[in-house]
């Protein structure tokens, strides 16, 4: 049996075997730099606490998620120290989800390590075909239905991280 050329793929498998491969070798990066208990699930709520403090009933809502679910995510991020809750200035009895300082240093290094990937495409490729592939990815977001949710930080945590 032939070896299989990856040229010979078609761009949604090669899309969905980058984006595993990216991701486990992002996530050895963010394990080296220190946060060895973070997991995948994790990056789905911190880009919900970037720019905004929701409760946990927002977070649920946003992740497509059972509010248990999502307190459940949030109690294991808060024992691990990536957040905290604290209460709604406008109202005591409401509780907010902020990122701590160890939630933002993570979101830093997980920036970090995404970038040194696609500095390393770059170098291979070239800037023109990086330009050239992040528009074409980006009309591919856009087929798929999920530039919204991702332009606003509001991509749904997947059924198998569930």
């Amino acid at each position: 049996m032939g070896d299989l050329a990856l040229e010979d793929l078609d761009i949604p498998t090669l899309v969905m075997l980058t984006g595993e491969a990216v991701r486990a070798r992002v996530t050895e990066q963010i394990h080296a730099a220190g946060f060895a208990d973070i997991r995948p699930a994790h990056g789905f709520v911190f880009q919900h606490l970037i720019d905004r403090s929701p409760t946990v009933g927002e977070l649920a809502e946003q992740l497509g998620m059972t509010q248990q679910g999502a307190s459940k995510l949030v109690v294991e991020l808060e024992s691990l120290g990536y957040v905290t809750r604290n209460s709604d200035p406008a109202d005591h009895r409401v509780r907010r989800i902020l990122l701590t300082e160890r939630g933002t240093a993570c979101i830093t290094a997980a920036r970090q390590a995404r970038a040194e990937w696609q500095a390393a495409l770059a170098q291979r490729l070239g800037e023109p075909a990086i330009a050239t592939l992040a528009t074409g990815l980006a009309a591919f977001a856009e087929k798929l239905g999920i530039e919204e949710s991702v332009q606003r930080r509001q991509v749904k945590l997947p059924p198998h991280e569930r």
